[in-house]
Protein backbone atom coordinates (compact mmCIF):
# COMPACT_ATOMS: atom_id res chain seq x y z
CA UNK A 1 0.00 0.00 0.00
CA UNK A 2 1.51 3.49 -0.81
CA UNK A 3 2.51 5.70 2.02
CA UNK A 4 0.38 8.82 2.71
CA UNK A 5 1.98 12.01 2.52
CA UNK A 6 1.90 13.11 6.04
CA UNK A 7 5.60 13.96 6.74
CA UNK A 8 7.28 17.03 6.32
CA UNK A 9 10.56 15.96 5.56
CA UNK A 10 12.45 12.89 4.20
CA UNK A 11 16.10 11.37 4.99
CA UNK A 12 17.82 8.72 3.27
CA UNK A 13 20.64 7.09 4.93
CA UNK A 14 20.42 5.42 8.39
CA UNK A 15 24.14 5.79 9.44
CA UNK A 16 24.51 6.93 12.75
CA UNK A 17 24.65 10.83 11.68
CA UNK A 18 21.73 9.64 9.76
CA UNK A 19 19.64 8.29 12.74
CA UNK A 20 20.33 10.91 14.85
CA UNK A 21 19.57 14.08 12.58
CA UNK A 22 15.78 12.13 12.14
CA UNK A 23 15.39 11.78 15.65
CA UNK A 24 16.58 15.17 16.07
CA UNK A 25 13.62 16.04 13.67
CA UNK A 26 11.17 13.95 15.15
CA UNK A 27 11.84 15.49 18.62
CA UNK A 28 10.97 19.00 17.50
CA UNK A 29 7.40 17.40 16.30
CA UNK A 30 8.22 17.36 12.79
CA UNK A 31 6.67 13.88 11.17
CA UNK A 32 10.22 12.28 8.97
CA UNK A 33 9.95 9.51 6.27
CA UNK A 34 13.33 7.49 6.41
CA UNK A 35 14.81 5.42 4.18
CA UNK A 36 17.76 2.95 4.01
CA UNK A 37 18.94 1.05 0.82
CA UNK A 38 19.05 -2.28 3.19
CA UNK A 39 15.52 -2.56 4.70
CA UNK A 40 16.32 -4.02 7.59
CA UNK A 41 17.90 -1.24 8.78
CA UNK A 42 15.00 0.83 8.38
CA UNK A 43 13.18 -1.83 9.93
CA UNK A 44 15.80 -2.12 13.04
CA UNK A 45 15.62 1.78 13.66
CA UNK A 46 11.80 2.10 13.43
CA UNK A 47 11.46 -0.69 15.65
CA UNK A 48 14.20 0.91 18.30
CA UNK A 49 15.37 3.98 18.36
CA UNK A 50 13.27 5.72 15.94
CA UNK A 51 9.58 3.86 17.35
CA UNK A 52 7.56 6.77 17.96
CA UNK A 53 4.60 8.61 15.74
CA UNK A 54 6.60 11.44 13.58
CA UNK A 55 9.09 8.39 12.29
CA UNK A 56 7.59 6.81 9.22
CA UNK A 57 10.06 4.25 7.85
CA UNK A 58 10.20 3.63 4.22
CA UNK A 59 11.49 0.58 1.90
CA UNK A 60 11.58 2.06 -1.17
CA UNK A 61 12.65 5.55 -2.64
CA UNK A 62 9.21 5.45 -4.28
CA UNK A 63 7.26 5.30 -1.01
CA UNK A 64 9.73 7.81 0.64
CA UNK A 65 8.46 10.51 -1.87
CA UNK A 66 4.89 9.22 -1.48
CA UNK A 67 5.02 10.21 1.90
CA UNK A 68 6.07 13.33 2.03
CA UNK A 69 3.89 16.65 1.43
CA UNK A 70 5.01 18.99 -1.27
CA UNK A 71 6.92 20.84 -1.73
CA UNK A 72 9.07 17.50 -1.02
CA UNK A 73 12.21 18.15 1.30
CA UNK A 74 14.49 15.44 0.90
CA UNK A 75 17.97 14.87 2.75
CA UNK A 76 20.69 12.53 1.53
CA UNK A 77 23.32 10.99 4.14
CA UNK A 78 25.24 8.88 2.17
CA UNK A 79 28.55 8.82 1.40
CA UNK A 80 30.07 11.64 -0.68
CA UNK A 81 31.04 11.49 -4.19
CA UNK A 82 29.54 9.22 -6.72
CA UNK A 83 26.53 7.66 -4.71
CA UNK A 84 25.28 11.10 -4.04
CA UNK A 85 25.10 11.61 -8.31
CA UNK A 86 23.52 7.85 -8.39
CA UNK A 87 20.94 9.06 -5.81
CA UNK A 88 20.18 12.15 -7.80
CA UNK A 89 19.75 10.50 -10.92
CA UNK A 90 17.42 8.15 -9.03
CA UNK A 91 15.61 10.54 -7.20
CA UNK A 92 14.99 13.04 -10.10
CA UNK A 93 12.34 11.24 -11.62
CA UNK A 94 10.04 10.45 -8.90
CA UNK A 95 10.29 14.19 -7.60
CA UNK A 96 8.27 17.44 -8.77
CA UNK A 97 8.91 21.40 -9.98
CA UNK A 98 10.30 22.88 -6.60
CA UNK A 99 10.86 19.55 -4.46
CA UNK A 100 14.06 20.18 -2.57
CA UNK A 101 17.13 17.55 -2.47
CA UNK A 102 20.13 18.65 0.24
CA UNK A 103 22.94 16.66 0.75
CA UNK A 104 23.83 16.93 4.31
CA UNK A 105 27.33 14.82 4.07
CA UNK A 106 31.08 15.89 3.84
CA UNK A 107 30.97 16.63 0.64
CA UNK A 108 33.56 18.13 -2.28
CA UNK A 109 32.43 21.94 -2.71
CA UNK A 110 33.03 21.74 -6.66
CA UNK A 111 30.92 18.91 -6.90
CA UNK A 112 28.05 20.93 -5.11
CA UNK A 113 28.93 23.76 -7.63
CA UNK A 114 28.20 21.32 -10.29
CA UNK A 115 24.93 19.39 -8.58
CA UNK A 116 22.95 22.66 -8.33
CA UNK A 117 23.15 23.79 -11.61
CA UNK A 118 22.52 20.11 -12.97
CA UNK A 119 19.52 19.83 -10.30
CA UNK A 120 17.90 23.31 -10.94
CA UNK A 121 18.06 22.40 -14.61
CA UNK A 122 15.74 19.34 -14.19
CA UNK A 123 13.42 21.51 -12.07
CA UNK A 124 14.69 20.99 -8.76
CA UNK A 125 15.82 22.84 -5.85
CA UNK A 126 19.25 21.57 -4.39
CA UNK A 127 20.97 22.77 -1.31
CA UNK A 128 24.36 21.25 -0.22
CA UNK A 129 24.84 21.67 3.54
CA UNK A 130 27.62 21.38 6.18
CA UNK A 131 26.58 19.34 9.25
CA UNK A 132 29.31 19.89 12.11
CA UNK A 133 28.84 18.33 15.85
CA UNK A 134 29.27 14.76 15.36
CA UNK A 135 27.23 12.18 16.48
CA UNK A 136 25.92 13.73 19.86
CA UNK A 137 25.51 17.88 18.30
CA UNK A 138 23.54 15.40 15.03
CA UNK A 139 20.91 14.16 17.93
CA UNK A 140 21.02 17.12 20.07
CA UNK A 141 21.61 20.20 17.88
CA UNK A 142 24.54 20.42 15.27
CA UNK A 143 25.92 23.46 13.29
CA UNK A 144 23.94 23.69 9.95
CA UNK A 145 25.70 25.45 7.32
CA UNK A 146 23.49 25.45 4.00
CA UNK A 147 23.78 27.09 0.52
CA UNK A 148 22.38 26.30 -2.61
CA UNK A 149 19.37 26.86 -4.54
CA UNK A 150 17.98 30.28 -2.22
CA UNK A 151 14.34 29.14 -3.06
CA UNK A 152 14.80 26.46 -0.74
CA UNK A 153 15.47 28.52 2.58
CA UNK A 154 12.37 29.33 3.03
CA UNK A 155 10.49 26.16 3.34
CA UNK A 156 13.58 24.74 5.14
CA UNK A 157 14.38 27.56 7.70
CA UNK A 158 12.13 26.66 9.63
CA UNK A 159 12.86 22.97 10.14
CA UNK A 160 16.78 23.51 10.12
CA UNK A 161 16.49 26.19 12.70
CA UNK A 162 14.73 24.27 14.85
CA UNK A 163 17.12 21.32 15.23
CA UNK A 164 20.31 23.55 15.48
CA UNK A 165 22.29 23.90 18.17
CA UNK A 166 20.94 27.55 20.15
CA UNK A 167 23.39 30.19 21.78
CA UNK A 168 23.32 33.49 23.04
CA UNK A 169 22.22 35.19 26.50
CA UNK A 170 18.65 33.10 26.25
CA UNK A 171 20.11 30.09 24.02
CA UNK A 172 17.38 31.12 20.89
CA UNK A 173 20.25 31.88 18.27
CA UNK A 174 20.29 28.82 16.03
CA UNK A 175 23.57 27.70 14.54
CA UNK A 176 22.22 27.82 11.06
CA UNK A 177 21.77 30.59 8.62
CA UNK A 178 21.96 30.95 4.59
CA UNK A 179 25.56 30.71 3.80
CA UNK A 180 25.21 31.80 0.35
CA UNK A 181 24.57 30.16 -3.43
CA UNK A 182 25.88 26.72 -4.73
CA UNK A 183 28.42 25.55 -3.00
CA UNK A 184 29.32 27.55 -0.65
CA UNK A 185 28.19 25.93 2.57
CA UNK A 186 30.02 23.13 2.12
CA UNK A 187 33.29 25.29 1.52
CA UNK A 188 32.04 26.85 4.84
CA UNK A 189 31.97 23.48 6.77
CA UNK A 190 35.61 22.05 5.06
CA UNK A 191 37.18 25.29 6.07
CA UNK A 192 35.84 24.78 9.72
CA UNK A 193 37.06 21.00 9.54
CA UNK A 194 40.85 22.52 8.10
CA UNK A 195 40.47 24.73 11.42
CA UNK A 196 39.47 21.52 13.03
CA UNK A 197 42.71 19.84 12.16
CA UNK A 198 44.66 22.88 13.36
CA UNK A 199 43.42 23.49 16.74
CA UNK A 200 43.81 19.74 17.34
CA UNK A 201 47.21 19.70 16.34
CA UNK A 202 48.04 22.97 18.35
CA UNK A 203 46.17 21.27 21.69
CA UNK A 204 48.69 17.80 20.99
CA UNK A 205 51.39 19.91 20.52
CA UNK A 206 50.87 22.02 23.80
CA UNK A 207 50.32 18.36 25.14
CA UNK A 208 53.62 17.33 23.94
CA UNK A 209 55.79 20.44 25.22
CA UNK A 210 53.87 20.23 28.80
CA UNK A 211 54.91 16.49 29.32
CA UNK A 212 57.95 15.69 27.52
CA UNK A 213 59.39 19.76 28.45
CA UNK A 214 57.81 20.58 31.65
CA UNK A 215 57.14 16.68 32.66
CA UNK A 216 53.70 17.23 33.87
CA UNK A 217 51.49 13.79 34.57
CA UNK A 218 48.63 13.25 33.24
CA UNK A 219 46.33 14.56 36.67
CA UNK A 220 48.45 17.85 36.10
CA UNK A 221 47.60 18.08 32.68
CA UNK A 222 43.85 17.85 33.80
CA UNK A 223 44.51 20.50 35.77
CA UNK A 224 45.98 22.54 33.58
CA UNK A 225 43.37 21.98 30.88
CA UNK A 226 40.44 22.50 33.28
CA UNK A 227 42.17 26.06 34.32
CA UNK A 228 42.53 27.00 30.70
CA UNK A 229 38.81 25.92 29.55
CA UNK A 230 37.81 28.68 32.33
CA UNK A 231 39.40 32.10 30.81
CA UNK A 232 40.47 32.95 27.26
CA UNK A 233 40.60 29.44 25.68
CA UNK A 234 37.51 28.17 26.79
CA UNK A 235 36.20 25.54 23.66
CA UNK A 236 34.45 22.10 23.19
CA UNK A 237 38.12 20.77 22.28
CA UNK A 238 39.65 22.07 25.49
CA UNK A 239 37.09 20.60 27.54
CA UNK A 240 37.20 16.87 25.93
CA UNK A 241 40.99 17.07 25.75
CA UNK A 242 40.92 17.79 29.81
CA UNK A 243 38.30 14.75 30.02
CA UNK A 244 40.65 12.57 28.05
CA UNK A 245 43.28 12.98 30.95
CA UNK A 246 41.30 11.79 33.58
CA UNK A 247 40.10 8.60 31.75
CA UNK A 248 41.47 5.39 33.16
CA UNK A 249 42.57 2.05 30.84
CA UNK A 250 40.04 -0.55 32.05
CA UNK A 251 42.95 -2.97 30.53
CA UNK A 252 45.37 -1.79 32.77
CA UNK A 253 46.08 0.50 35.79
CA UNK A 254 47.29 3.67 33.63
CA UNK A 255 45.58 6.12 32.07
CA UNK A 256 43.86 5.33 28.83
CA UNK A 257 45.49 7.96 26.65
CA UNK A 258 49.10 6.61 27.17
CA UNK A 259 47.83 3.28 25.63
CA UNK A 260 46.62 4.60 22.18
CA UNK A 261 49.05 4.27 19.46
CA UNK A 262 50.56 7.94 18.04
CA UNK A 263 49.26 6.99 14.60
CA UNK A 264 46.54 9.74 13.66
CA UNK A 265 43.77 8.88 10.69
CA UNK A 266 42.54 11.62 9.03
CA UNK A 267 38.88 11.63 6.50
CA UNK A 268 40.10 14.12 3.75
CA UNK A 269 38.21 17.32 4.41
CA UNK A 270 41.79 19.22 5.83
CA UNK A 271 43.08 17.82 2.66
CA UNK A 272 41.25 19.50 0.43
CA UNK A 273 41.34 23.17 2.68
CA UNK A 274 44.82 22.69 1.93
CA UNK A 275 45.02 22.19 -1.36
CA UNK A 276 42.45 24.85 -2.67
CA UNK A 277 44.16 27.34 -0.42
CA UNK A 278 47.04 26.11 -2.77
CA UNK A 279 44.44 26.82 -5.94
CA UNK A 280 44.08 30.20 -4.68
CA UNK A 281 47.64 31.15 -3.95
CA UNK A 282 46.42 31.99 0.18
CA UNK A 283 49.04 30.91 2.58
CA UNK A 284 47.04 28.39 5.11
CA UNK A 285 49.70 27.00 6.58
CA UNK A 286 48.53 25.61 9.77
CA UNK A 287 45.99 23.49 8.21
CA UNK A 288 48.74 21.99 5.85
CA UNK A 289 51.32 21.46 8.47
CA UNK A 290 48.32 19.60 10.45
CA UNK A 291 47.55 17.39 7.32
CA UNK A 292 51.12 16.67 6.96
CA UNK A 293 51.15 16.08 11.17
CA UNK A 294 48.88 13.18 11.12
CA UNK A 295 50.49 11.70 7.68
CA UNK A 296 53.81 11.52 9.76
CA UNK A 297 52.39 10.38 12.94
CA UNK A 298 51.06 7.06 10.94
CA UNK A 299 54.85 6.78 9.51
CA UNK A 300 55.01 4.81 13.30
CA UNK A 301 56.92 1.53 11.86
CA UNK A 302 59.81 4.02 10.55
CA UNK A 303 60.15 6.33 13.09
CA UNK A 304 60.61 3.95 15.24
CA UNK A 305 63.74 2.44 13.29
CA UNK A 306 64.69 6.26 12.62
CA UNK A 307 64.22 6.74 16.40
CA UNK A 308 67.29 4.31 17.15
CA UNK A 309 69.69 6.26 14.66
CA UNK A 310 68.90 9.58 14.47
CA UNK A 311 70.10 12.21 17.47
CA UNK A 312 69.08 15.14 19.20
CA UNK A 313 69.41 18.04 22.05
CA UNK A 314 70.49 15.45 24.72
CA UNK A 315 70.52 18.85 27.38
CA UNK A 316 67.32 18.82 30.51
CA UNK A 317 65.50 21.44 30.35
CA UNK A 318 65.64 23.64 34.05
CA UNK A 319 63.10 26.01 33.26
CA UNK A 320 60.41 27.62 35.65
CA UNK A 321 57.18 25.37 35.08
CA UNK A 322 54.56 27.17 35.81
CA UNK A 323 56.32 29.97 33.81
CA UNK A 324 56.42 27.94 30.77
CA UNK A 325 52.90 26.42 31.35
CA UNK A 326 51.60 30.17 31.19
CA UNK A 327 54.32 30.54 28.11
CA UNK A 328 52.54 27.77 26.70
CA UNK A 329 49.20 28.98 26.76
CA UNK A 330 49.95 32.41 24.96
CA UNK A 331 51.36 30.36 22.53
CA UNK A 332 48.38 28.37 21.75
CA UNK A 333 46.22 31.32 22.21
CA UNK A 334 48.14 33.65 19.19
CA UNK A 335 48.53 30.33 16.97
CA UNK A 336 44.87 29.95 17.46
CA UNK A 337 44.51 33.16 16.51
CA UNK A 338 46.66 32.81 13.39
CA UNK A 339 45.01 29.94 12.67
CA UNK A 340 41.36 31.19 12.16
CA UNK A 341 42.65 34.38 10.44
CA UNK A 342 44.20 32.38 7.45
CA UNK A 343 40.62 30.38 7.79
CA UNK A 344 39.13 33.50 7.33
CA UNK A 345 41.02 34.91 4.40
CA UNK A 346 40.71 31.68 2.48
CA UNK A 347 37.32 32.10 2.86
CA UNK A 348 37.37 35.57 1.28
CA UNK A 349 39.38 34.55 -1.05
CA UNK A 350 36.88 31.58 -2.22
CA UNK A 351 34.37 33.90 -2.17
CA UNK A 352 36.07 35.97 -4.42
CA UNK A 353 36.76 33.72 -7.16
CA UNK A 354 33.05 31.79 -6.93
CA UNK A 355 30.90 35.66 -6.24
CA UNK A 356 29.70 34.26 -2.93
CA UNK A 357 28.38 36.84 -0.62
CA UNK A 358 29.70 35.41 2.42
CA UNK A 359 28.36 36.68 5.84
CA UNK A 360 31.90 36.29 8.17
CA UNK A 361 30.18 37.83 11.04
CA UNK A 362 27.10 34.70 10.60
CA UNK A 363 29.25 32.42 10.13
CA UNK A 364 31.55 32.59 13.48
CA UNK A 365 28.44 32.51 15.39
CA UNK A 366 27.32 29.67 13.23
CA UNK A 367 30.13 27.51 14.51
CA UNK A 368 29.34 29.28 18.31
CA UNK A 369 27.87 26.05 18.79
CA UNK A 370 26.78 22.61 18.31
CA UNK A 371 30.20 22.31 15.76
CA UNK A 372 33.52 20.91 17.39
CA UNK A 373 35.58 24.15 17.37
CA UNK A 374 32.62 25.65 19.39
CA UNK A 375 34.42 28.32 21.83
CA UNK A 376 33.98 31.50 23.76
CA UNK A 377 36.44 32.81 21.32
CA UNK A 378 34.14 32.63 18.27
CA UNK A 379 32.32 35.65 20.10
CA UNK A 380 35.34 37.75 19.02
CA UNK A 381 35.35 37.30 15.94
CA UNK A 382 31.96 38.20 15.35
CA UNK A 383 32.17 41.13 16.98
CA UNK A 384 35.73 41.91 14.78
CA UNK A 385 33.39 41.17 11.61
CA UNK A 386 30.57 43.25 13.26
CA UNK A 387 32.92 46.70 13.80
CA UNK A 388 34.51 46.07 10.20
CA UNK A 389 32.87 44.07 7.76
CA UNK A 390 35.77 44.31 5.05
CA UNK A 391 37.93 43.17 7.61
CA UNK A 392 40.94 42.06 5.41
CA UNK A 393 42.60 39.66 8.18
CA UNK A 394 41.45 39.09 11.90
CA UNK A 395 44.89 39.64 13.38
CA UNK A 396 44.03 43.26 12.43
CA UNK A 397 41.14 43.34 14.54
CA UNK A 398 42.00 45.95 17.64
CA UNK A 399 41.36 43.03 19.99
CA UNK A 400 43.31 40.69 18.40
CA UNK A 401 46.40 43.10 17.28
CA UNK A 402 46.20 43.66 21.68
CA UNK A 403 46.43 39.59 22.02
CA UNK A 404 48.70 38.62 19.79
CA UNK A 405 51.18 42.07 21.07
CA UNK A 406 50.54 40.23 24.52
CA UNK A 407 51.30 37.04 23.59
CA UNK A 408 54.56 37.23 21.22
CA UNK A 409 57.05 36.85 24.33
CA UNK A 410 55.77 33.49 25.76
CA UNK A 411 55.21 32.51 21.93
CA UNK A 412 58.58 33.09 21.29
CA UNK A 413 60.00 31.37 23.97
CA UNK A 414 57.61 27.98 23.25
CA UNK A 415 58.57 27.65 20.18
CA UNK A 416 62.10 28.50 20.45
CA UNK A 417 62.01 26.24 23.78
CA UNK A 418 60.70 23.41 21.55
CA UNK A 419 63.90 23.65 18.64
CA UNK A 420 66.26 23.34 21.56
CA UNK A 421 64.91 20.26 23.08
CA UNK A 422 63.96 18.51 19.71
CA UNK A 423 60.45 18.09 20.33
CA UNK A 424 58.21 18.65 17.26
CA UNK A 425 55.77 21.54 16.99
CA UNK A 426 55.29 22.53 13.19
CA UNK A 427 51.48 23.96 13.86
CA UNK A 428 53.33 26.25 16.45
CA UNK A 429 56.25 27.17 14.00
CA UNK A 430 53.78 27.74 11.67
CA UNK A 431 51.65 30.04 13.03
CA UNK A 432 54.44 32.25 14.84
CA UNK A 433 56.08 31.87 10.71
CA UNK A 434 52.83 33.10 9.39
CA UNK A 435 52.70 36.46 11.85
CA UNK A 436 55.91 37.60 11.07
CA UNK A 437 55.45 37.09 7.26
CA UNK A 438 52.11 39.02 7.50
CA UNK A 439 53.90 41.63 9.70
CA UNK A 440 57.05 41.96 7.08
CA UNK A 441 56.87 45.37 4.97
CA UNK A 442 59.81 43.53 3.30
CA UNK A 443 60.78 39.89 2.81
CA UNK A 444 62.98 37.69 0.97
CA UNK A 445 61.02 37.33 -2.12
CA UNK A 446 62.91 39.98 -4.30
CA UNK A 447 65.73 37.27 -4.06
CA UNK A 448 63.81 34.78 -4.92
CA UNK A 449 61.89 36.63 -8.09
CA UNK A 450 65.80 37.52 -9.03
CA UNK A 451 66.74 33.36 -9.42
CA UNK A 452 63.26 33.14 -11.11
CA UNK A 453 64.49 35.70 -13.91
CA UNK A 454 68.12 34.56 -13.95
CA UNK A 455 67.30 30.78 -14.72
CA UNK A 456 63.72 30.97 -16.61
CA UNK A 457 63.25 34.79 -17.48
CA UNK A 458 60.24 34.86 -15.68
CA UNK A 459 60.41 38.59 -15.25
CA UNK A 460 60.52 40.42 -11.92
CA UNK A 461 58.62 44.25 -10.68
CA UNK A 462 61.08 46.86 -9.37
CA UNK A 463 60.60 49.10 -6.26
CA UNK A 464 61.47 52.53 -7.77
CA UNK A 465 59.14 52.30 -10.87
CA UNK A 466 56.45 50.57 -12.49
CA UNK A 467 56.49 48.07 -15.34
CA UNK A 468 57.84 44.45 -16.02
CA UNK A 469 61.84 43.91 -16.67
CA UNK A 470 63.72 41.11 -16.96
CA UNK A 471 67.79 41.38 -17.17
CA UNK A 472 70.67 39.03 -18.61
CA UNK A 473 71.81 38.55 -15.49
CA UNK A 474 75.23 36.98 -16.73
CA UNK A 475 76.33 40.17 -18.73
CA UNK A 476 75.85 42.46 -15.14
CA UNK A 477 77.94 40.18 -13.20
CA UNK A 478 80.76 41.25 -10.79
CA UNK A 479 83.88 39.83 -9.42
CA UNK A 480 82.74 37.92 -5.98
CA UNK A 481 84.67 39.88 -3.47
CA UNK A 482 86.60 37.81 -0.52
CA UNK A 483 84.72 37.54 2.54
CA UNK A 484 85.17 40.19 5.08
CA UNK A 485 85.94 42.77 2.12
CA UNK A 486 83.78 45.37 0.72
Amino acid sequence: MAKQATCDFGLIGLAVMGENLALNVASRGVPIAVYNRTASVTDAFTAGRGKQPHVVGCHSLEDLVAALKPPRKVMMMVKAGPAVDDLIRTLTPLLSKGDILIDGGNTYPADTERRTKEVEASGLLYVGMGVSGGEEGALKGPSLMPSGSPAAWPALKPILQAIAAKVGPNADIPCCEWIGPRGAGHYVKMVHNGIEYGDMQLICEAYWLLRQVAGLGNDELAAVFADWNRGELDSYLIEITRDIFTARDPESAGFLVDSILDAAGAKGTGKWMSQLALDLGVPSTLVTEAVYARSLSAMKDARTRASGKLVGPTAAWSGDTQAFVEDVRQALYASKIASYAQGFVQLAAAAKEHDWPLDYRSIAMLWRGGCIIRAQFLERIAEAFTADKALENLMLAPYFQQALAKAQTGWRHVVATAAAQGVPTPAFMAALAYYDGYRSARLPANLLQAQRDYFGSHTYQRTDRPGTFHSEWLDLRRPVPARGKA
